[in-house]
């Protein structure tokens, strides 16, 4: 390996608002994806892939917003058929620098059992898309889907003649998480030696992670000459999710002698990243994962902390500043200015608008008058509460529990509603199912609880409790199965290709979040934003 080889730029290239939204139950409206993508932007991404156009009109909205507000390169996701392209064209065009990104599977059995098309039509169509996209733009990326159980020798003709109809990329997907690193890194490597013009595009790879291996099989598709790594943020995507963005960068930064490429991520914006993206999602970090999890930096055994305060490298080989998490204690109370507040914030890295400044100091204000010291967790968790566009279409007022392990739970709720103070009561097996009960008697429609997570936001007795909360309308289930339906139908249409994956029955699920030093109030704020979202959604469709 040549020293320039060594110094050679990986392309890190972002799909947490594609494959990572395709995530079961996660469902961005257009200011989170907003908001995530300039996130993103500031973590030093190179390539952020913002959705799949032809999919749905929210997904061609959020790609065309992303495009026109960020200005690293912002891709859009598009099958081998005209009209995906077009439209993808479409939502992109505005970027500073566009990218195509078109795909067709090739291995075996997807070409017989999903496409029903035959190894040269599959050839044909990939050229016919190829050449279409390189009418709008100069930069196409190219994907074989399942690419690691394609035949490797119609593998190199099919890239072959993508790069001859001009993919600048092309990609080798892992999709199903079926690689393991060894074959991985030799498939990269007979690309590189049995594609005659594969000099002139950059081999990238996207693994998945149903075997634990993503990560792993990315690293080792580096090590053998790919120059461009798909990923999440946490790891977010179908089934077991993507590589994840933060482990691979912060493996080559501390590995850097096994991988020797550079990358321009910005580490010490991990942490905040990742919790971002986790409070958007309502999707939680696991405390066990790597880089970012809650435990990544905790030592608890004797032995390890005798090392750790004699020398932090005997039981850490990065450090916590290095990815951006500190245990500062943010040293304001009740007593503290807006002024103070503000700069606060924006040291750790937060742009809020004046009407978002006055909401968070107001929570802050009232969050100091009941606990005696606040934390940066604790602001983190008050933005992430206010920085939403979601209209209030209903308010919670003021709540009453009964509650013991000797009678049954009764909850008293009041809620606005167009300017009205509304309230109901209902029983149920415990608080919190007592008080959606009564929720459930003041909105409209009949809710269901899918999922309901708790988690603490800082330590101690006077902790902000986070709830995040799913949930679904029953009489949307069969709109939206007929949706799919008449949507799939007409896909089918299309015999050159394949269904597209982020087609999904997005209106189903609807996420909420509340927060609370009081649980009970927190569930209760979680499920009415939930349902506030649904609204929202609904508004905006038939708008």
């Amino acid at each position: 390996m040549t020293n320039a080889e060594q110094k050679k730029k990986l392309i890190i290239f972002d799909t947490t608002m594609r494959d990572g939204e395709q995530t079961p139950g996660v469902n961005l409206n257009l200011s989170e994806k907003l908001e995530i993508a300039r996130q993103l932007e500031k973590l030093g991404v190179d390539v952020i892939e913002a959705g799949f156009p032809a999919a749905s009109p929210g997904d061609f909205e959020a790609v065309q917003a992303v495009a026109q507000h960020v200005k690293c390169s912002v891709a859009a996701l598009c099958r081998c058929v005209p009209a995906d392209i077009e439209r993808a064209w479409e939502a992109v065009k505005g970027a500073v620098n566009p990218r195509l990104h078109i795909f067709i599977a090739t291995s075996d059995i997807h070409m017989q059992y999903k496409l029903k098309m035959n190894r040269e039509q599959v050839l044909a169509a990939a050229v016919k898309a190829v050449k279409l996209g390189k009418s709008f733009c100069d930069n196409i990326e190219f994907s074989c889907e399942d690419a690691s159980r394609t035949e490797p020798a119609f593998l190199y003709q099919v890239l072959e003649a993508a790069i001859d109809a001009g993919a600048t990329t092309v990609n080798i997907p892992d999709t199903v998480g079926y690689a393991v690193p060894e074959e991985f890194g030799r498939l990269i490597k007979g690309i590189r030696e049995n594609v005659p013009n594969i000099d002139k595009a950059v081999i990238s790879v996207h693994c998945h992670d149903d075997l634990g291996l993503a990560v792993a099989n990315s690293l080792s598709a580096v090590q053998n000459g790919a120059l461009q790594i798909e990923c999440t943020v946490n790891g977010l995507g179908e089934r077991a999710g993507n590589c994840s963005m933060e482990e691979v960068v912060m493996a080559i930064n501390t590995r850097g002698g096994s991988f020797r490429v550079t990358h321009g991520i910005d580490t010490t914006r991990i942490y905040r990243t990742s919790q971002r993206v986790a409070k958007l999602t309502g999707v939680p970090v696991s405390i066990y994962k790597s880089i970012v999890g809650a435990n990544a930096f905790a030592h608890e055994s004797g032995i390890h902390q005798h090392g750790i305060l004699a020398n932090p490298m005997t039981y850490e080989i990065m450090t916590p500043q290095s990815v951006g998490k500190t245990e500062s204690t943010l040293v304001l109370g009740k007593l503290s200015g807006r002024h103070a507040f503000s700069d606060r914030l924006q040291s750790m890295g937060y742009t809020l608008t004046k009407e978002d400044i006055d909401s968070a100091f107001a929570e802050f204000k009232e969050l100091a008058d009941r606990k005696k010291t606040i934390t940066e967790g604790d602001l983190e968790a008050i933005v992430g509460h206010v920085k939403r566009d979601t209209p209030d279409y209903y308010k919670m007022e003021s709540f009453q529990i009964q509650s013991g392990n000797k009678m049954q739970a009764m909850a008293s709720i009041t809620l606005t509603c167009d300017g009205q103070l509304v309230t109901e009561a209902a029983t149920g097996d415990g608080p919190v199912d007592a008080a959606y009960n009564a929720v459930n008697r003041i909105v409209e429609g009949r809710w269901r609880l899918d999922s309901y997570d708790i988690m603490a936001v800082t330590g101690g007795m006077d902790a902000l409790g986070e709830v995040t909360v799913r949930i679904s309308r029953e009489e949307e289930k069969a709109e939206a199965a007929s949706s799919q339906a008449e949507t799939q139908a007409g896909l089918s249409a299309e015999a050159e290709t394949e269904q597209p994956q982020g087609v999904k029955a997005q209106t189903v699920s609807h996420t909420g979040r509340g927060l609370s030093t009081d649980i009970i109030e927190a569930s209760i704020l979680a499920y009415v934003n939930a349902i506030n979202r649904a609204m929202a959604e609904t508004a905006r469709k038939t708008a």
